[in-house]
Order: structure tokens, then sequence, then C-alpha cells
């Protein structure tokens, strides 16, 4: 928030004001709006408790300020319904991003949480010097499908592997992602996309998703562990990933546990203990060591994906020594990750986890319960389309909101 000099609110007002108790039974309303959708007058004098003329002398306010929109009527109750009133989805658009080294996808999202628009972007290597370009390109995509400008999305959340560092502004801990690692990258990608524009890793932003809508629904503490192309989690303390200082809070990829060898230089190789034992290329030897014939070929990933959802189906006989091989290696790294953190909720998520389901849940839960000192409990994500997007969407509404919602700074025909 802006200040001025006295150190008053831009606003105008200062705690106690009635300009800014109007603001925050302003933005009570629109946040029940949010959770509730559609709801009368009297409905929301009820959950706010504000009397009749106040609640009606706000939504009228909500009105010109173009937040809310006067709908459709109540029914289900004898005599004539109530006018119902929601939020106005043109009120505000936000974007999120998820890159990877083959893609970048782009969406874009009203501001009730409804995605509008969204378009892919495939990447390679020979572009890795266009980077400001390709995420205008997905973006310009999402918005045009959305039917939309650039200049109506007011903010984006780009997900990335790794992190940017603070202190620096460079990618960590992504080698495998092309052209993300100029130290002028964030400048230019500031001059490609003329709005605020927010970066996190794309495993807290799986968190955020799963936070908001998925398997940590109402959880201030939680640890996510994804596996996909790489592994990696997010450490979520008092409602918001911590990051740590350079942003590395949560390259478990790199833990060193045992059964791996170590592994020296991990941040210039992009290799560590843990993704040595346990990541999504390790499926395809454990198959075969546990006597698995058919294992398809492809991207470790899908490899991955495929043999863990065939082992789900039948986790007897060899795939089900599969199973038993991988739940011990993950159960490995979560007994280090817990022994630190001591969550109570532990999230499963990733290409390379979720197609193993309740079979191989219930696998690593038992063995966790067999290393680690506390018992977390294990469940699997809930959030399963476009979890970074997601997350990232969620991320850059949040902060929409916040901006578009304050009303403490709008002149009202009541002032």
């Amino acid at each position: 928030m802006s200040h001025h000099p006295g150190g008053h609110p831009a606003g105008g007002g200062v705690p106690g004001t009635p300009r800014v108790l109007r603001a925050m039974n302003d933005r009570a309303a629109l946040d029940l709006l949010l959770a509730h959708g559609p709801l009368s007058r009297t409905r929301i004098g009820a959950l706010t408790g504000l009397s009749k003329p106040t609640a009606s002398q706000l939504l009228a306010r909500l009105e010109a300020a173009g937040l809310v929109v006067a709908g459709g009527t109540s029914t289900g109750r004898p005599g004539p319904g109530a006018r119902l009133y929601a939020l106005d989805p043109r009120a505000g658009y936000a974007a999120g991003l998820d890159v990877t080294p083959q893609r970048i996808r782009a969406a874009v999202a009203d501001i009730t949480g409804t995605v509008v628009g969204a378009h892919e972007v495939r990447t390679s290597p020979r572009r890795a010097g266009d980077v400001p370009a390709q995420v205008a390109e997905a973006l310009d995509g999402a918005v045009k499908e959305a039917g939309l400008v650039r200049a109506d999305v007011h903010r984006a959340v780009i997900g990335t592997p790794g992190a940017f560092d603070p202190s620096t502004g460079r990618l960590r801990y992504a080698s495998h992602l092309p052209g993300w690692h100029s130290p002028a990258l964030l400048d230019e990608l500031a001059a490609a996309l003329p709005m605020p524009l927010g970066y996190d890793n794309d495993v807290n932003l799986v968190a955020v998703a799963e936070r908001h809508a998925g398997a940590a629904r109402g959880q201030e503490d939680f640890v996510l562990l994804w596996n996909g192309e790489g592994l990696g989690a997010a450490l979520v303390l008092g409602g918001r990933p911590h990051r740590g200082f350079t942003g590395g809070a949560g390259e478990v990829g790199f833990l060193p546990v045992p059964g791996a060898a170590l592994a020296r230089g991990v941040g210039r190789s992009g290799g560590g203990g843990f993704q040595t034992l346990a990541g999504a290329q390790e499926l395809s030897r454990l198959a075969r060591e546990s006597g698995v014939t058919d294992a398809p070929r492809g991207r470790h990933s899908t490899v991955a994906a495929a043999l863990l959802a065939r082992a789900a189906e039948d986790d007897t006989g060899p795939y089900g020594r599969l199973l038993d091989a991988y739940a011990t290696r993950l159960a490995t790294g979560l007994a280090a990750v817990t022994a630190v953190v001591d969550p109570g909720l532990v999230v499963l998520a990733g290409p390379a986890i979720a197609p193993g389901g309740e079979p191989l849940r219930r696998r690593v839960a038992s063995e966790l319960h067999e290393l680690a000192a506390s018992r977390p409990r294990l469940v699997l994500g809930e959030v399963t389309e476009h979890p970074v997007a997601r997350g990232a969407l969620e991320s850059a509404l949040a902060a929409t909101r916040d901006e578009v919602f304050d009303t403490s700074g709008r002149t009202r025909p009541t002032d």
C-alpha cells in the first residue's frame, strides 16, 4: 500500500473513520460473494451483521463501483423472490503461466476465478534466446481466447522450475530450462509484459492450488511432494510457502539420502541424492528389477505415469513389487523432510506419483511410519488439471482482488 508522508493510508482515511469502516464492510461483502456466489441483500446483511439500510447502501456503492451486479431472484420460498447480487466477473482479470522445457501454458481468469481463456506455446532449445517473446505469445493467446486485450489483465504470475534468486535476479536450481538464466531476463520480461509480474517455483504453486481447492484446503502447515520431470517439495508454513534465503527451500531433489551416492557440485550438475534415488527416471529400472516385462518407452515422467497406472490397477506380482520398491524410496526422502519440518499433512502429487493412486499412497504411508519419528497424514493431491497454472492463477488473483476490492480510495456518491 502506498502511503502519504504523514503515514496515513493513501485512500484518505484513518483507522476508525467512516470511509475506512465502509471499505472494510465492502471487502467483507465482496469476500462473501466470492465464497458463496450470489446472495440476497438480507443474506449479506445477516452474514456481515449490517442492518438492512446499511447493506442496501453498501450494495449500491459496489454496483456503482462496477464490482457487483444485480441478477436473478432467489427461489424455493413462498412469495416473491429476493433480488440476488453477485460479483461482476468483469471487475478484474489475472493470468497464470506454467513454464516447462517443452512448453509455456498461459491461462486468464476473471475476478471470480473462472478461467476464460488459455493458450499453449511449444518451446524448443532453438528458441531459447526468445523467452520474452514466447511468454508474451502464450499470454496474448490466452487473452485473445478470452475476448480481452492485454491491458485488461491486472497481474500475471509465472511459475517455473527452480527459483529466481532475490539477490541476483537469476534463475537457480533449474539448469534444464533453456533460455531462462540470463541476469537481464526479469527486466526483459517486465518490458515485454507491461503489467505487474510475479514469479514463483512451480511446486510452490501446486501447493497454492491444493490449499485453495484441493487436498490441503484450510491447512496452514503441510508439505507437498511433487515428482514429475524432477523431484521437488513445497513447505507451507503459516499458510505461506517457505522459500528460503535464495528461493531454494523445497529443492529436495538435491537432498542427500541413504541409498544414493553423494553427488558433489549438484547446483551445477542439476543432480542430487533424492532425485537419483526416487526420480521418475528410476521407474523403468525399478520395473525391470521387479520383473515387469512390458514397460513402455518415452519421456521419464510419461513412462513413470504409465507404469504406476498399471500398478494401481493390479498391485500384485511384478507391479506390486514395483510399488513396494518405489514407495520405500519416496518414504526415505520424506523421512528426512519430516524430521526437520514435522508436518501434520503430506500431499503426494505429480505425474510420477498420482497415477499410483491409493495402492502407492498406502505403501508410502506405511513405510514413512516405519522410517520417521512422526506420523503425518498422507493424502493424494486433488488438483490434477494444470495444477501449476491453477496455482499461478490463484496467486495472481489474490493480489488482483486486494487491489480491485479496495474501495477505500474511491469517491462515492454518498461520501
